[in-house]
């Protein structure tokens, strides 16, 4: 820290050194190794599983007929629709941002408003226009159009920060716009479309309604329905583990894309805002092409919802069972966000006051849990429940643990933000002044990164709203959120009945995305 003549205070690392040293290895320490032991426990307990199954048994159930067909519905779903999300959103995301194109803004919040629809809903509109429509075409068309915006906002908030110097100097040397496009501004848009490739990639392999509407089989869809068939706990958990084989293969084969390579502006000066390209008659094309994507992402699903609420009448607002789905939702989405958020905090703090090797080796298998489909989640607290905590099976409490473990990166990533602009002297003169540690951290960082925290818990109680898998294995008895009415009814092919759950799900998702929309503006200096 040094003082500047107006005795202005001005902190540094070495500042933030005395607060974190007093914590390291405090409680708060201690508080973020049991949250991480705690979200190792599915990954824990499945290893556990195949072991005690013993390796014939399990080599048994792995390699068999089915399971291959699994793996390659897999394979192709993700080799499909993930590149087919990248090149629309690299599209849209020049249209909407480097070029003249007309409403501009509009049509870059209609490119995000798509994720406000959970994907079993895209698929409920999709199957209800089209019943024919099924298998793997059929999924790829939904989950591309279900989640593209994953990919766009990050390429698009990528495109707007790109420095045009690059792209002018290529010109110079005689490089036609093809040519500038693919070996200037692509290369730079790596991080964003890796980013958001594994993103849209993890989803497809935990996405359990959208597939079942389509018909089309995934090893979450199996491992569901094994539970729900014959709880055959072996089998199930032979096919969750060859699902956790891939996601991490996921992790690393988006490693790998992403390199090491740097894309950065040296020198001095600022970067200037690029100069739009006119797109003269490739103008209405684009508007063309764009009205197209919006219509059947967004079209698509209102206008199912608003074809079915018409034809079922008043009689399917049924008052009493929406208002008991609704107040339902709604003690579980408060619930586990707030358990998500208080449980993220000791390790936000940690990353942000005493960074360090072991420090990032416990917020990794913090972020490596949120990368796990909730199926498998649930399926290791359904076991260890039903085997060991009978007690706890279908209660309260196991269902928030599953919500906190499933979306706690959500909170952690909210709360280090708005941790790291808190500044740290504030902690030390709390407790210079006698405060405990914890009343001292309570008074000063934990108020000043309320907003961060208050971020955080919309966006964990949004992904509670929309989730299916989990619920359906581990809510207690009685229990039925929106998402499970609606699921429900639609399993009875009473797509009216199941219409009011979906407009209220988009209806309470639409004011997130909007803020998530908002925010990438921001972050992008706009």
């Amino acid at each position: 820290m040094r003082t500047l003549t107006d005795g202005t205070l001005i902190a540094g690392p070495a500042a933030a050194r005395p607060a974190a040293a007093s914590l390291r290895f405090s409680w708060i320490g201690f508080a973020a190794l049991l949250v991480t032991l705690l979200t190792l426990v599915p990954l824990a307990f499945i290893l556990w599983v195949t072991v005690q199954t013993g390796w014939q048994t399990a080599i048994s159930l792995i390699f068999r007929p089915r399971v291959g067909e699994l793996l390659v519905n897999t394979l192709l779903l993700e080799l499909l629709a993930v590149p087919a999300c990248a090149v629309l959103s690299v599209a849209l995301g020049w249209l909407t941002e480097r070029s003249d194109l007309a409403g501009a803004r509009l049509w870059s919040w209609l490119c995000v408003a798509p994720l406000a629809v959970p994907a079993f809903i895209h698929s409920y509109a999709w199957v209800t226009i089209v019943p024919g429509l099924n298998g793997l075409g059929a999924g790829v068309l939904v989950s591309v159009l279900a989640y593209f915006p994953f990919l766009y906002l990050p390429v698009s908030a990528a495109l707007r920060r790109l420095d045009p110097a690059l792209e002018d100097a290529a010109a110079a040397l005689g490089h036609g716009p093809w040519s500038v496009f693919f070996r200037v501004v692509l290369p730079q848009l790596r991080l964003a479309l890796c980013g958001g490739a594994l993103l849209v990639g993890l989803h497809l392999l935990a996405e359990y309604g959208l597939f079942v509407f389509v018909r089309f089989d995934t090893f979450t869809t199996a491992i569901v329905d094994q539970f729900q068939s014959t709880f055959n706990g072996p089998a199930a958990n032979m096919l969750a583990g060859v699902l956790i084989t891939c996601c991490f293969a996921l992790l690393a084969l988006e490693m790998l894309a992403r390199g090491d390579e740097r894309y950065a502006r040296v020198g001095s000066g600022a970067a200037r805002h690029p100069a739009k390209a006119k797109l003269g008659r490739a103008a209405l094309p684009s508007l063309l092409m764009l009205a197209v994507v919006t219509a059947l992402s967004l079209g698509v699903p209102f206008y199912t919802i608003a074809r079915w609420l018409w034809a079922g009448g008043l009689q399917v607002w049924r008052m009493d069972e929406i208002g008991a789905a609704l107040g339902h939702t709604t003690v579980l989405a408060l619930g586990g966000a707030l358990l998500a958020t208080l449980a993220a905090i000791p390790m936000a703090w940690l990353s942000i006051r005493a960074p360090g090797r072991l420090q990032r080796m416990l917020e990794g298998c913090n972020y490596m849990v949120g990368s796990l489909p909730g199926v498998v989640v649930a399926l290791a607290l359904v076991t260890l429940t039903v085997r060991y905590l009978l007690p706890l099976y279908q209660t309260l409490a196991t269902i928030l643990v599953a919500y906190m473990l499933m979306f706690l990166p959500r909170a952690i990533i909210s709360l280090r933000a708005s941790i790291a602009q808190a500044p740290p002297e504030l902690e030390q003169a709390a407790m210079n002044l006698g405060r405990r540690p914890f009343n001292a951290l309570w008074s000063t960082t934990i108020r000043l990164s309320a907003p961060g925290a208050a971020a955080g818990m919309a966006l964990v109680a949004l992904g509670i709203l929309n989730e299916l898998t989990a619920t359906q294995m581990l809510a207690p008895s009685g229990t039925r959120t929106l998402a499970l009415a609606f699921w429900a009814y639609s399993g009875e092919i009473d797509y009216a009945a199941a219409a009011p759950y979906a407009l209220i799900m988009v209806a309470a998702s639409l004011p997130l995305t909007w803020l998530l929309y908002v925010q990438s503006k921001k972050m992008a200096g706009q």
